[in-house]
Order: C-alpha cells, then sequence, then structure tokens
C-alpha cells in the first residue's frame, strides 16, 4: 500500500519556542505556528480563519529555532503529521492529538526595524536556509542562489 505524509505550512509563531533537552542531549524545541486562511462568504463578506498548529522541531533545527526565533516571527516549516494517542488521567478516555514534526524549514522576512534581521527577537539573514547538512548527505538541491547573484531566467526552470 503506498502512502505519503508531507505536510507545508507557512505562518507566525504563536509563542516563543520551548527549547528542552533529552537525558542523552537530543535538543527539542516544541512551538506553536498559526495559519491564516482568508476566504469569501455567500454574501461577499471577507473572513478570516485561523489554524493553530503544534510542531517538533529535532537536534540542530531545535537549537536554531530556540536561538532564533520568538513569539510573532514567521516561519515555513516542512514535516509530516504525527498523532500522539494517550488516556486522560481524570476520565480514563482515550485522548488524541496531531501535531507536525519538523523535517525543514526556513527562516522567513527580512528586517523589521527592532532586533535586527528576522524581527523582534533577532535573527540570522532573512535568506538562510534551515536544511541541516550532515556527514555524507548529498548537498540540498534546492537551495536558494546566492543574494549577490543574477536570478535566474524564467527560460531556464525545467517545469
Amino acid at each position: 500500500m503506498a502512502s505519503f505524509n508531507k505536510v507545508i505550512l507557512l505562518g507566525n509563531l504563536t509563542r516563543d519556542p520551548e527549547l528542552r533537552y533529552t537525558p542523552k542531549g537530543q535538543a527539542v524545541a516544541k512551538l506553536g505556528l498559526a495559519v491564516n486562511r482568508s476566504y469569501k462568504t455567500e454574501s461577499g463578506e471577507t473572513r478570516e480563519e485561523v489554524t493553530f498548529i503544534d510542531i517538533d522541531a529535532w537536534g540542530k533545527q531545535a537549537e536554531l529555532i530556540g536561538q532564533y526565533l520568538r513569539k510573532g516571527n514567521p516561519l515555513f516549516v516542512e514535516g509530516r503529521l504525527k498523532l500522539d494517542q494517550w488516556d486522560d488521567k481524570n476520565t480514563g478516555q482515550k485522548v488524541s492529538k496531531l501535531r507536525v514534526v519538523m523535517e525543514n524549514f526556513q527562516f522567513v522576512g527580512g528586517q523589521r526595524g527592532e532586533g535586527g534581521p528576522g524581527g523582534p527577537g533577532g535573527g540570522p539573514p532573512p535568506a538562510a536556509p534551515g536544511r541541516i547538512s550532515r556527514p555524507g548527505a548529498a548537498p540540498a538541491g534546492d537551495a536558494p542562489a546566492p543574494a549577490d547573484g543574477p536570478a535566474p531566467d524564467v527560460d531556464d526552470v525545467p517545469f
């Protein structure tokens, strides 16, 4: 049976990331992301719907997020859905929660005045990729072009 589990999100952090470490020293960051959707009703009124998503980041990605991002910062996230299930201690009922496990991320936005690059908490330059290189891994083929180089010609795009 074929399956595919991929999530792509762009939103703003709803709180400061919570960076912790496992007993073995592995970094884990828990963060909340708000994603907005605007639509028009049948009467023509514009409405906005907000979805709040819990995200887990691990390793070096968790440390980068904990260091550079704060509540309100925009973030682009790629990951997978994970369903957590447990029994509620008070009621004994089975409880479940859907969350995203981050696989890649991208800092979004530029300077916004206070705090320097990335906004209120400071941060890396806007084009800094969130992909983490691992020894022996092939380089990412979709890394952004250098900021000082020319933009690719539209005719050069293979699709």
